[in-house]
Formats: structure tokens, C-alpha cells, sequence
């Protein structure tokens, strides 16, 4: 079986696969440090608490957006699961076309990965967005190539940002205002409804541009945990697709072996 890590600059996410069945999937914060041995304790407890066999591991694919973490997680791999994991990154990784960006080496690890599932399942021309600690806007075309896209700060680095850089201002969860007024008449609903809407706005406003910019029909979909609640907020968002970047990590470990 397959551990696949999806290492991102909030979590990290692990998973088995048995094929292209998934059997597991555990998260942890990242933390910089944290050590191979902390990982690995914690992860083959959870595993055979689920009754996923730990020996059962037969390879191991990471994709990774925190090259500080990189070590500490193939050495777990290596001491907990005696395999070499392969990292998105690799040079002999084939992750089908060739990124259509000026420094391909600079494309995320996630973003490449959710490429290929995307393309896997929804063939293109596609707009992803993904609702991480960045916010990002990712282009593929028909043949699946990644086309390059755009970044904006993640809506709870934001909401994080205006608390800290304000005296007065209150921390808040980020929530969907409903069918409350726009125009909030006290702190709390102002900025509930300044920073929602103002990302649904964000988030029509560059899929517009990326649309006629491209001048092709282009299918959208959501991915990250607040991907769900912008959707309902919105009809360009098309589909949500919480595994893109699990299942790609699979799709690329079932290509290269």
C-alpha cells in the first residue's frame, strides 16, 4: 500500500491508498520542530487504531510546500515504514506535461499535484482554486499542462493580519453573514461581512479575469477546507473536490511505478 503526505504550511495530511482506494487519511499540524520520531509514533498509532497495518506500507510519495520538513519526513518513512519515499520535485517524477510558466522548478508541489487529479477527473481547461494559508488561483489547460494562475493571502491569514495590526479590532472565525445587510452596523458583523464578501468579490472577480484573459470556456472547482462554505456563496465554482491533492499524489505514484 501507498502513504502519500500532502505537506502544507498549515497541515500536514497523511493517507494510505490500496490502489486507488483510500483507507486512511490523518492530519497533523506542521510544526518545523517536529521530529521523525514524533511523527511516526503518533502516525502508526492512529494507523492501527483504524486498522491500517503499518507493515502494510509498500512505498511512499510526499509532496511538500515546507522544505524544512522534508527530512524529518522521509526519515519517518524510511525508520517507521522501511521504504524511500519520492518526492513531487524529482526530476525523474513523470507529472505529465511540462508546466507552461517562465521557472517551472518555482511551480508548488501542491499545485502541480492538483494538475494532474483535476485533469484526471475533470479534463480542461480548468480554474482551481485552492482555500489554503494562501489562496490560490491555478490555470490548466486541455491537455492538462499547468498554465500559471495567481496568489492572494488566505481569507484566516487576513482576518489573522487585521486582529494583529489593529487595537481594536477582534479576533473572528471567518462565516458566511447570510442575509444579514451588507453594511454591518456594529465591529463584529462589519467585519464578518467586509472580509466574506469581499472574497467572494476576489473570487468572481479573478475567475472573470483569468476566463477572458484565456477566451475559452473554463470549468471551476474548489478544493481546501473553506472551499465548501465561498461555494454556497457563489455559482462560479462549479464543484468542490476535497482530495485533489491526496488523489494526485496516488495518481503520479500509480504513473511512475
Amino acid at each position: 500500500m501507498l502513504l502519500a503526505i500532502d505537506c502544507g504550511n498549515t497541515n500536514v495530511v497523511f493517507a494510505v491508498y490500496d490502489g486507488p482506494a483510500k483507507k486512511g487519511q490523518w492530519r497533523a499540524a506542521t510544526k518545523t520542530d517536529r521530529t521523525a520520531d514524533e511523527y511516526g509514533i503518533w502516525l502508526t498509532q492512529l494507523m492501527t487504531h483504524d486498522s491500517v497495518d503499518p507493515k502494510s506500507i509498500t512505498a511512499a510519495i510526499i509532496g511538500s510546500v515546507v522544505p524544512g520538513k522534508n527530512f524529518d519526513l522521509g526519515k519517518l518513512c524510511e525508520k517507521y515504514f522501511s521504504v524511500k519515499p519520492r518526492f513531487i520535485g524529482d526530476p525523474s517524477l513523470n507529472l505529465g506535461p511540462q508546466p507552461h510558466v517562465d521557472n517551472p522548478r518555482e511551480a508548488g508541489a501542491d499545485r502541480l499535484v492538483n494538475a494532474v487529479a483535476a485533469h484526471g477527473t475533470y479534463k480542461g481547461p480548468l480554474i482551481i482554486i485552492d482555500f489554503g494559508t494562501a489562496t490560490t488561483f491555478d490555470v490548466i489547460d486541455a491537455e492538462g499542462a499547468y498554465c500559471g494562475g495567481c496568489i492572494a493571502p488566505g481569507i484566516n491569514l487576513s482576518m489573522e493580519a487585521l486582529h494583529m495590526a489593529t487595537a481594536l479590532l477582534p479576533r473572528l472565525q471567518v462565516r458566511n453573514p447570510g442575509d444579514a445587510a451588507v453594511i454591518g452596523t456594529n465591529t463584529v458583523a462589519q467585519m464578518t461581512s467586509g472580509v466574506f464578501w469581499g472574497y467572494i468579490g476576489l473570487i468572481e472577480g479573478l475567475v472573470s479575469r483569468i476566463k477572458a484573459e484565456r477566451k475559452e470556456p473554463m470549468t471551476v472547482l474548489g478544493t481546501g477546507g473553506l472551499a465548501p462554505l465561498f461555494a454556497k456563496a457563489t455559482s462560479v465554482i462549479e464543484h468542490i473536490d476535497d482530495d485533489l491533492t491526496l488523489r494526485g499524489l496516488q495518481i503520479i505514484h500509480q504513473q511512475n511505478s
